[in-house]
């Protein structure tokens, strides 16, 4: 007779929607002090739902991830997932990007600050900000290194487009950003061609304040979309990091980047944006998302919250986001805006995306 197969694994039964289940119970996070957990893993985690697609009332859908949410102290009060291995937080990590531009000798404040820390969306202000601060450099657009794009924003992307503009590296949501990165550049008379470089003195300074904010070593040193070196944190890691911004004394690099994008927060995203809406009605409130559905948010009294979709679709991020500050006290009608994301049938409202936790 044939050996006997060894039985199969039974794939992960479907979730009940949250109507039908009792919440997700926190998960004990990983001790700080010893690190971020190696990528590897993650591969054993499964990480609970977070949102769920309900479309006339069916879950269609589900989205899971992690997310950490600080007290005042900076101590884990929940974690929902693996919170303490790394991840990419992409754009969440502009600040302090921007904080080290501050440190490498660029003296920028305003607008200009927020915009150095920006993932804007393309409208016609940003794109005139991008321009004068090249010129106030005394640069030239073509040593922008991020990719030739169209503008975030998809009400702007077709104005723009109706207008017969093509891509350009100042539409780019990154040109911001990389502006200052340049201008820091020119400034202290390091190259200027390869300002993107991971062991170029700016990207070093910029690791730096990375491990500082986040009070962990980098794990891993990949390339963003636009180019330039990303650095790997874990979520708790990302929390601390924009709570140690909020927190740090008057007068610091971190401050004056947090104070720079509370105070012009259209700069910072755009004006159909939730950073802004929340950092514009919460005052106080620090806020940045990142691509592949990754979001921190830190108040002013030091609680912090960070988390990542785990599949990186970004139309979870809102209602998760909104669900996130209800449970760190935040209220108001700009909680209600940023999480209601309804879904369409036939042109008609007949579902949302909602958390589920």
């Amino acid at each position: 007779m044939p050996a006997p197969q060894p039985s199969q694994p039974q794939p992960p039964q479907p979730q009940p929607s949250r109507s039908q289940s009792s919440q997700p119970q926190p998960q004990p996070s990983r001790s700080q002090s010893s690190g971020p957990a190696p990528t590897s893993d993650l591969s054993s985690v499964v990480p609970p739902v977070l949102a769920e697609v309900v479309r006339s009332g069916f879950v269609e859908g589900r989205h899971r991830g992690s997310l950490v949410v600080l007290g005042a102290d900076g101590a884990v009060e929940l974690a929902l997932g693996e919170v303490t291995a790394p991840v990419f937080p992409r754009s969440s990590n502009k600040p302090m990007q921007a904080a080290g531009v501050l440190r490498a000798g660029l003296d920028l404040a305003g607008e200009r600050l927020a915009l150095a820390a920006a993932s804007h969306s393309g409208e016609p202000f940003h794109r005139d900000l991008v321009r004068k601060m090249l010129d106030e450099y005394g640069l030239d657009p073509a040593l922008l290194q991020c990719p030739a794009d169209l503008p975030l924003d998809p009400e702007e992307r077709d104005t723009y487009l109706a207008a017969g503009a093509a891509p350009d590296r100042i539409t780019m949501n990154c040109s911001g950003k990389h502006t200052a990165m340049l201008a820091v550049c020119a400034q202290r008379g390091w190259p200027v061609e390869s300002y993107l470089d991971p062991g170029h003195p700016l990207q070093r300074i910029i690791h730096r304040v990375v491990e500082d904010a986040a009070g962990e070593p980098v794990a891993a040193v990949g390339t963003d979309g636009c180019g330039a070196p990303l650095m790997a944190i874990s979520l708790v890691g990302l929390a601390r990091a924009f709570r140690s911004f909020v927190t740090a004394e008057p007068g610091t690099a971190e401050r004056r980047v947090a104070d720079a994008m509370r105070a012009h927060p259209e700069y910072v995203a755009g004006t159909r944006r939730a950073d802004t809406w929340l950092m514009r009605e919460v005052p106080g409130t620090l806020s940045k998302m990142g691509a592949e559905a990754v979001q921190a948010v830190a108040l002013p009294d030091g609680r912090a919250l960070a988390f990542k979709i785990e599949d990186g679709a970004t139309r979870a991020l809102n209602p998760v986001l909104a669900r996130a500050l209800t449970l760190l006290g935040v209220e108001g009608p700009v909680v209600d805006r940023i999480g209601r994301t309804p879904l369409l049938g036939g042109g008609r409202e007949v579902g949302e995306i909602r958390a589920a936790f």
